[in-house]
């Protein structure tokens, strides 16, 4: 039903305005309804207890993402592929973009929330996150750009500081500080052992790492205030996208000799692409749902854990060299992964600071050193 008010005139002309007052059958998109009211893939997580919610995301974030990680080493893994990673990107955003048509025509409410320009700014800082993730694997090793893409957390802060002025505590700062380390003792590594090691895909990763850290703000912020939803989102962000990727191996010419091969190699290319594409579209889901069932928190630990075990079967899949410094450096990753987690989460968790752990150190040894006298 829609109804119409009539507003003072000015100048002896009468202005109105139209207010559409949606009725009480009309249903909006399931991925702006109440937690309680979550679907996934068609599943009814409502349905279940919170335990095997959890394990339900669990395992689809591990399943769906680990296939990923393993398509795409092996189809980089095709000789002759690498210089192809733009062309890869083309067709995982035309997928994108056809499963999240058929996604947003499977729901009742279909009207686009989220204005033009905001699209073409999140298509850009998307085409920059995957395009020159991908185009980096022609330069370094995948477990290398796993590590690279965990620690996200450097440019978010550097950015912070410069941008916005903001001040981070010590657990920040010592978490971005065991990154930086773990990411230099793991690029050092890569490249005395990596016979492919190329300073450039260093460059690609860290590029990729910068539109990450500011897409999901971008993303969040549209959502949230316009209310729109996820499947929209894909579809509009990848469709345009794919636009400008097309547009960019038009005007470079890296189109034909990139489709001249994969025509020569279908099933090895485009096959692997699809699969590639839909696992990584499902386990995004995944991760969605983990966000807005159990929180952030829970959804990095997971994430976090799923690229641990993606490295580790990289390593037993595809042959490479391997040294004991990537443990090293992997660790030291891993443990400013836990220094971020613990410093977001020490308020609502009520754990103590590092000022009081340190604290408590130093009065244990001060205990320890005054028993040894007496």
């Amino acid at each position: 039903m829609s109804a119409k008010y009539g507003l003072v005139s000015y100048n002896s002309s009468r202005k109105h305005i139209s207010i559409s007052i949606p009725s009480s059958t009309e249903v909006m998109s399931p991925h702006i309804k109440s937690v309680e009211e979550l679907r996934v893939l068609g599943i009814n997580l409502s349905s279940f207890s919170p335990p095997t919610q959890f394990m339900i995301c669990v395992a689809g974030v591990f399943v769906f993402y680990l296939i990923y990680g393993y398509l795409q080493e092996l189809i980089f893994s095709v000789e002759g592929f690498k210089p192809f990673g733009w062309y890869l990107t083309l067709v995982q955003f035309g997928f994108y973009s056809m499963f999240g048509l058929v996604e947003l025509q499977l729901t009742q409410d279909k009207r686009r929330r989220i204005p033009g320009k905001t699209y073409m700014i999140i298509a850009f800082l998307t085409v920059g996150t995957m395009g020159l993730s991908n185009t980096s694997l022609g330069y370094l090793n995948y477990p290398t750009q796993v590590i690279f893409k965990c620690c996200k957390l450097i440019p978010v802060m550097i950015g912070g500081v410069f941008i916005q002025g903001k001040r981070y505590n010590v657990a920040d700062v010592s978490a971005a500080l065991c990154m930086s380390l773990g990411l230099i003792w793991f690029t050092l590594a890569d490249s005395k052992v990596a016979p492919s090691f190329n300073a450039t895909g260093v460059l690609l990763i860290s590029l990729a790492l910068c539109a990450d850290a500011a897409i999901g703000n971008v993303q969040e912020k549209a959502m949230k205030l316009h209310n729109g939803s996820n499947s929209e989102m894909v579809l509009y962000s990848y469709s345009i996208g794919f636009v400008y990727i097309l547009t960019g191996l038009l005007c470079v010419g890296g189109l034909g000799p990139a489709a001249a091969f994969c025509s020569e190699h279908p099933v090895i290319t485009y096959g692997y692409a699809f699969f590639f594409s839909l696992t990584g579209y499902f386990g995004i889901s995944f991760v969605l749902a983990l966000i807005k069932l159990f929180g952030a928190l829970v959804a990095v630990t997971v994430t976090t854990g799923r690229k641990a075990m993606t490295i580790v079967l990289s390593f037993m899949f595809f042959a490479k060299p391997f040294t004991f410094q990537y443990i090293w450096g992997g660790l030291l990753v891993l443990f400013g992964i836990f220094l971020n987690v613990y410093s977001k989460n020490r308020e609502k968790m009520k754990l103590p600071s590092i000022n009081d752990l340190r604290g408590w150190l130093l009065a244990g040894k001060k205990v320890r050193f005054l028993s040894q006298n007496v």
